[in-house]
C-alpha cells in the first residue's frame, strides 16, 4: 500500500511540474502577490492632498500652513479657486481636505481670543477622514503650544462631506460591487471558452459556417448580460439592505459599467487564449483579480502607496472604475468630474478587448 501511495505522489508531482504554466503559477505568482500586498496595502494615511483657503495671508497664517507639512500627512497648497467651488474640487478628486483660515486670524491670536479654522474633509473613506481629522487636531494643538505658547486660541471646526456619519460600509460596498463585476465576468469568460476547448466543442464550432466575430460576440454577450444582472443585484442589495446612499445618476453608472465590461470580458478572452485547462484559466484570472484589487484603492488610498506602486496603478483598469462607482454613488459626480477616468477606461477597453479579439481570432482561424 505504501508503494502505491508513493507511486501516486510521484505521478502527481510529475504532472504538476511538467506543466510549465502551473509551475509559474505555483512559484512566481505568490511572490509577486506578496510584493504587491506588502507595498500596496498600507493602513497609514499620508499624502492627503489639501487645499488651503488663507483669507488672512499673514505671517501667523503662513506659519500654520507650514506646520501642516512635517510628517507628510498633509500636502497643503494655497488654493486660488473661489470658496464656493470647494465641493467641486472634492468631486474632481483634486484634494481630499481643505483648511479655511479666516481673515481675522492673526488679529484674534494677537488679542489672545479664540479663533476657529475650518476643516473640510472628503468622507467617502470614513477611516481616512477620521484619521486625517485626528492628525489636524494634533497639529493644531502643537501649533498652539509651540508657536503661540498659548493653551487653545486656535481650534478646528470640522465638516465631513458625503459621509457625515462616517459609515465605513458606505465606502466598502461600492468597492465590493466593482470587484464582483470584474471577477464574475473575467472568470466566467475565460473558463467557459477553455471548457469548450477541453470538451472539443470549440473545434466543432470552428468547422461550422459561423464567422469569427459572431463566435466571439456569441461567447461574450451572455457574460456581459450576467455581469449587468450581478451588478443590479449587488447595487440593489447595497442600497436596500445596507441603506447605502446613491446620489448620482443610475444611467451614467450603467453606461460606464458597460464600458468597463470591455476590459473584463477582453481580459477573460485573452486569458482563454493563453491557457489550455480550466484550472490554468482559474489561476490566471485569480492572479489578475488579486493584483487589480490590491492596486485599485479598494482597501487603502493609492496616495498612501510608494511612488513606484502608484505608477503601477495607472495600468489597472479597476482603479478608474473604483473611482467612478464611488464618485457617482457617494458624491453624485458627473461626466465633468469623472472624464479622466472615463477616457482611461475607454482606452483600456479598446486596447484589451482589441488585443483579445485579435489573438482569439488567430487561435480559432
Amino acid at each position: 500500500m505504501l508503494q502505491t501511495i508513493l507511486a501516486l505522489i510521484r505521478k502527481e508531482f510529475y504532472q504538476v511540474f511538467r506543466d510549465k504554466y502551473m509551475v509559474r503559477m505555483i512559484f512566481m505568482m505568490p511572490i509577486m502577490q506578496l510584493l504587491v500586498l506588502g507595498y500596496a496595502v498600507n493602513v497609514d494615511v499620508k499624502n492627503i492632498y489639501t487645499a488651503v483657503f488663507d483669507f488672512d495671508r499673514s505671517r501667523l497664517s503662513r506659519d500654520y500652513v507650514s506646520s501642516l507639512e512635517p510628517g507628510g500627512y498633509f500636502i497643503p497648497e494655497i488654493c486660488d479657486i473661489p470658496l464656493t467651488q470647494l465641493e467641486t474640487g472634492c468631486k474632481d478628486n483634486r484634494f481630499n481636505a481643505a483648511f479655511i483660515i479666516p481673515e481675522d486670524f492673526s488679529e484674534a491670536v494677537t488679542r489672545r481670543e479664540k479663533i476657529d479654522i475650518g476643516l473640510i474633509l472628503d468622507g467617502t473613506n470614513a477611516n481616512s477622514a477620521a484619521i486625517a481629522q485626528g492628525y489636524a487636531a494634533m497639529i493644531t494643538s502643537n501649533f498652539n503650544r509651540e508657536m503661540l505658547q498659548l493653551k487653545e486660541p486656535v481650534t478646528l471646526r470640522s465638516t465631513i462631506l458625503y459621509n457625515p456619519e462616517a459609515e465605513s460600509v458606505n465606502y466598502m460596498v461600492p468597492g465590493i460591487v466593482a470587484v464582483l463585476l470584474m471577477m464574475i465576468t473575467a472568470m466566467l469568460t475565460s473558463m467557459a471558452i477553455v471548457r469548450e476547448r477541453e470538451a472539443g466543442t470549440l473545434e466543432q464550432l470552428m468547422v461550422t459556417p459561423i464567422s469569427v466575430p459572431a463566435l466571439i460576440l456569441g461567447k461574450t454577450i451572455p457574460f456581459a448580460l450576467l455581469g449587468f444582472l450581478e451588478l443590479s443585484i449587488a447595487l440593489g442589495f447595497g442600497v436596500l439592505w445596507f441603506d447605502i446612499p446613491f446620489v448620482g445618476s443610475w444611467g451614467l453608472l450603467y453606461l460606464l459599467s458597460f464600458i468597463f465590461l470591455f476590459t473584463t470580458l477582453g481580459m477573460g478572452m485573452f486569458i482563454s487564449t493563453m491557457t489550455k485547462t480550466q484550472q490554468q484559466a482559474m489561476f490566471f484570472t485569480w492572479f489578475f483579480t488579486i493584483f487589480a484589487i490590491l492596486t485599485s484603492g479598494f482597501f487603502s488610498p493609492i496616495a498612501n502607496m510608494p511612488q513606484s506602486v502608484q505608477y503601477l496603478t495607472y495600468l489597472n483598469p479597476l482603479r478608474y472604475y473604483m473611482q467612478i462607482i464611488r464618485g457617482i454613488m457617494m458624491k453624485g459626480s458627473g461626466v465633468d468630474a469623472l472624464y479622466p477616468e472615463i477616457l482611461a477606461m475607454i482606452v483600456f477597453g479598446l486596447v484589451i478587448f482589441g488585443l483579445a479579439w485579435n489573438r482569439f481570432s488567430k487561435r480559432v482561424a
